[in-house]
C-alpha cells in the first residue's frame, strides 16, 4: 500500500509539472498547408481552409456541408466542443468549424482563439422529438409563440445573446404534473448550455425550463454526447432534444421538429497563438488547480462523477460474479440445453465490444423501459464480466484433480459438500489472480458510461474540460483517481488472497505458536 502511495504521489507531481507547461507565445495564423504566417491580417476564404485539417462535430451539419462541398478535405471527427477546440489549440487540427455565438463568447476569455472565415452558413434550430409525439412538439410551438406575444422571447434573446449573461432566472414551477426529459448537451459552450456551480445554465436550458414550467411539469435533464441526442429521443429515452440542433432535411427523417426558435451562424476558427511559457511555473500550477478544481465548485463535480464510478464497479462485480457462477453451473451441466444456453452466452456477449453491448442495452433491450442509465450500466457491464467469470470458475474447477471429490465422496461427504469444502477452495486460490485482471479491466471500461447519459469520473472530467479547456489537468487527474480505484480493489483482494492461501495460514500459526512459546520461557 505504501508502494501504491509513493506511485499516487509521484503521478500528482507530474499533474502539476504538465499542468505548468501550456502558456501563450508569439501570435500567428495557420496557412493553407498547415504551417504558419506571420501577419494575423492574411485574409483566409474557405478555398484555403479546404486544403487544411479541419475539425467537427460528430453528427453535425459540418461534416456532411465539408463533404459535399470539399470532398478533398482531411476532416477530424471530435465528440464534443472541448475536444474540438483542444485539437485545434494542440496543433492536432489546423482549423475547426463551430457556432459562431459560441466562438464569440470564447473569445471574451481566450484571446488566442480567432475567427478565419465568418458567416459560413446559417441554420435554424429547434427542439427534436420522437415523431409519434405530435402533441409535445404542438404543445412546445404553442408555447413558444406565447413567449414570443408576451416579450419573455425578446428578453431571452436579449440576456443570453446580446448581454452575454451567465445567470439563470429564477422560473416558477409547481411541478404538479409529472415530469419532463430533456436531452441535452451541458458541453456546448456559451451562450446554449454549460455547467456552473455544478448546475446546468444556458440559453437552451432556460427555454427548457420555461416549457416544463408552462406544462407544470418538472424538468430531468439527461446529459448525454451530442451525437446521441437524435438516437435517444427516437427511441423514446427522453422526450424532447435540446442543443442547438439544426433543422436539416435529413433530420427530419428521424425526428420531429418544433418551429425554429433561433438562427444560428457557423464560423471557421483557428488559434492565433502557438506553444509557448507565461508566467511562473508556480502561478500556472496554482492557476491550473484553482480553474479546475476549485473555481465554481468544480470538485463537487468530480466527487459525484467519484461516487457514480465506484457505484456502478461495485455493483457490475457482485452482479457480474453471481451471474457468472450461475454461467459456470450451466455451462458445466450435463443437460444439453443448458450448457448449450451458457455456451451461446459466453459466446455472444465475449465477441460483442463492451460500448456496442452498453449501447443494445440501453437502446434495444430497454429501448421502450423508463430506468435509471446507472442500473443499465451495471447490467450491461455485469453481464460482459459474467462471461469472463463463468469461464474462469471453470476453468478453475476442472484443474482440481478428481480424486481429490472422489476421496470427499468416500470419505461420507455428499456432492454439494464436497465440492464447498475441498474443490471449490482451491479453485477459489487459482482463479483469484486472473479474476484480479478482469476485475481491473471493468472498474477501467466503466469510464464509456458517459455515452448513455450517466455522468462519471470521466464525464465529470469532459464537463470541466468544456469549460476551462484544460489539456492536461482534467485528463491527468481522472486517469490518478481510476488508478486509485484500481490500486484500493487490488489491495483489499490481496488481502483477501493472503487470508485464503493456507500456506500464508501456516507461517502465521508457526509465529503465534513461537510467540507463545516464548512467553513460557
Amino acid at each position: 500500500m505504501k508502494k501504491a502511495a509513493f506511485i499516487l504521489l509521484s503521478i500528482l507531481i507530474l499533474i502539476s509539472l504538465l499542468s505548468g507547461c501550456s502558456g501563450s507565445g508569439q501570435e500567428k495564423m495557420p496557412t493553407p498547408t498547415g504551417g504558419s504566417v506571420q501577419s494575423k491580417d492574411t485574409p483566409v476564404t474557405m478555398d484555403d481552409i479546404s486544403k487544411m485539417k479541419v475539425a467537427v462535430l460528430l453528427g453535425s451539419v459540418y461534416d456532411t456541408y465539408m463533404a459535399k462541398n470539399y470532398p478533398e478535405t482531411e476532416v477530424l471527427q471530435y465528440k464534443s466542443n472541448p475536444d474540438l477546440i483542444l485539437a485545434v489549440k494542440t496543433g492536432k487540427a489546423d482549423a475547426g468549424l463551430i457556432v459562431t455565438e459560441t466562438m464569440k463568447e470564447m473569445q471574451r476569455t481566450d484571446s488566442s482563439l480567432k475567427i478565419l472565415v465568418d458567416h459560413i452558413l446559417s441554420n435554424p434550430i429547434g427542439m427534436g422529438f420522437n415523431k409519434d409525439n405530435n402533441e409535445l412538439r404542438e404543445q412546445f410551438n404553442s408555447f413558444l409563440n406565447e413567449i414570443k406575444s408576451n416579450g419573455v422571447y425578446d428578453n431571452w434573446v436579449k440576456r443570453w445573446f446580446v448581454d452575454g449573461n451567465t445567470e439563470m432566472p429564477v422560473i416558477e414551477n409547481k411541478k404538479n404534473n409529472g415530469t419532463l426529459m430533456v436531452g441535452t448537451t451541458s458541453d456546448k459552450g456559451m451562450p446554449f448550455a454549460i455547467v456552473k456551480d455544478n448546475q446546468l445554465i444556458g440559453s437552451d436550458t432556460e427555454l427548457a425550463e420555461r416549457f416544463g414550467a408552462y406544462l407544470g411539469k418538472e424538468v430531468v435533464f439527461s446529459d448525454m454526447d451530442f451525437g446521441n441526442l437524435i438516437a435517444a429521443v427516437s427511441a423514446n429515452k427522453v422526450d424532447m432534444i435540446t442543443s442547438t440542433i439544426m433543422i436539416t432535411e435529413e433530420r427530419k427523417k428521424k425526428i420531429a421538429f418544433s418551429d425554429p426558435y433561433y438562427e444560428l451562424d457557423t464560423c471557421a476558427f483557428a488559434t492565433g497563438k502557438t506553444a509557448g511559457s507565461s508566467g511562473s511555473f508556480f502561478q500556472s500550477v496554482a492557476d491550473s488547480f484553482y480553474n479546475n478544481i476549485i473555481l465554481e465548485k468544480r470538485y463537487l463535480l468530480i466527487l459525484d462523477g467519484l461516487k457514480t464510478t465506484v457505484v456502478i464497479s461495485v455493483f457490475s462485480i457482485l452482479f457480474g460474479t453471481v451471474l457468472g457462477a450461475l454461467v459456470c453451473f450451466l455451462r458445466m451441466s450435463r443437460k444439453k440445453a443448458a450448457s448449450w444456453t451458457a455456451k451461446v452466452y459466453i459466446s455472444v456477449v465475449r465477441g460483442i465490444p463492451v460500448l456496442v453491448l452498453l449501447m443494445v442495452v440501453f437502446y434495444v433491450v430497454f429501448a421502450n423501459v423508463t430506468i435509471d442509465p446507472v442500473f443499465v450500466a451495471v447490467f450491461a457491464f455485469g453481464m460482459n464480466f459474467g462471461a469472463y467469470v463463468a469461464e474462469m470458475f471453470r476453468t478453475a474447477i476442472e484443474s482440481i484433480d478428481r480424486g481429490q471429490a472422489e476421496a470427499g465422496i468416500a470419505g461420507g461427504f455428499t456432492k454439494t459438500q464436497t465440492f464447498i469444502y475441498i474443490v471449490l477452495p482451491q479453485a477459489a486460490r487459482q482463479v483469484l489472480p486472473v479474476y484480479k485482471g478482469e476485475l481491473i479491466s471493468l472498474v477501467k471500461m466503466t469510464s464509456i458510461v458517459g455515452y448513455i447519459a450517466v455522468q462519471d469520473l470521466t464525464k465529470a472530467s469532459d464537463i470541466i474540460r468544456s469549460r476551462t479547456f484544460d489539456a492536461f489537468f482534467p485528463i491527468v487527474m481522472t486517469a490518478v483517481l481510476y488508478f486509485a480505484i484500481s490500486a484500493l480493489i487490488l489491495w483489499l483482494l490481496n488481502v483477501l488472497e493472503r487470508r485464503t492461501d493456507p500456506k500464508t495460514k501456516r507461517k502465521e500459526m508457526q509465529k503465534i505458536v513461537l510467540a507463545s512459546q516464548g512467553e513460557k520461557q
